[in-house]
């Protein structure tokens, strides 16, 4: 069973893991990127991302700190001299893991490459082409939220009540006594009657 397994063992002994996770990071900070299978790689990812937070900050202590883990002077040089200058606004975050579509020929395992975020030099040329290929656009915006919304809607009732009010003279027929009436155009029926009753 295995209840309580918080991390992969990655079938090794303490003592093997923690080397191999060493020499794992030595390399990747070295290199900047390694091909690795996915269960490492995520197992690094978790090894390695506290030592780039310290390098961040170059006292004496954090160094010792990092050079405890990984027991090179070389990659203890890399780290606080050329990586810590680029991650330094970075918040996290600082690898990336990017599976491969082959496995690996003997056990059929899956691989992937994990790599160092700010140093990967074709996605890095490849962003910032795009952000200098942004083009603004200009689009036209409504006058303002309610005034837009009530000037619509007085719009849509000048339009409906164009449609109804008729476009050209009505007669209609009244008893003999009385005359015809017209309807001028805009005016409704009842002010037509009261004109012709003031009259």
């Amino acid at each position: 069973m295995r209840h309580g397994r918080k991390i992969n063992h990655l079938g090794r002994t303490t003592a093997h893991r923690h080397a191999m996770l060493s020499n794992m990071a030595s390399s990747l900070i070295l290199h900047k990127r390694i091909t690795t299978t996915v269960a490492k790689a995520k197992a690094l990812r978790k090894y390695v991302e506290p030592m780039l937070t310290k390098s961040k900050e170059d006292t004496t202590h954090s160094r010792r700190m990092v050079f405890a883990a990984l027991q090179d002077k070389e990659s203890i040089k890399e780290l606080f001299g050329n990586i810590s200058s680029k991650i330094a606004t970075r918040p996290g975050g600082y690898t990336r893991i990017l599976k491969l579509s082959d496995t690996r020929l003997g056990d059929n395992a899956e691989m992937c490459i994990i790599e160092l975020v700010d140093f990967n030099e074709t996605l890095l040329e490849a962003k910032s082409a795009a952000a200098d290929k942004t083009t603004t656009t200009r689009r036209s915006r409504s006058r303002g939220g309610k005034k837009a919304a009530g000037d619509a809607a007085t719009s849509a009732t000048e339009v409906k009540s164009e449609a109804v009010a008729p476009a050209a003279v009505v007669e209609t027929s009244a008893p003999a006594d009385t005359a015809t009436e017209t309807v001028k155009e805009g005016e409704s029926r009842d002010e037509a009657k009261a004109d012709e009753a003031g009259a």
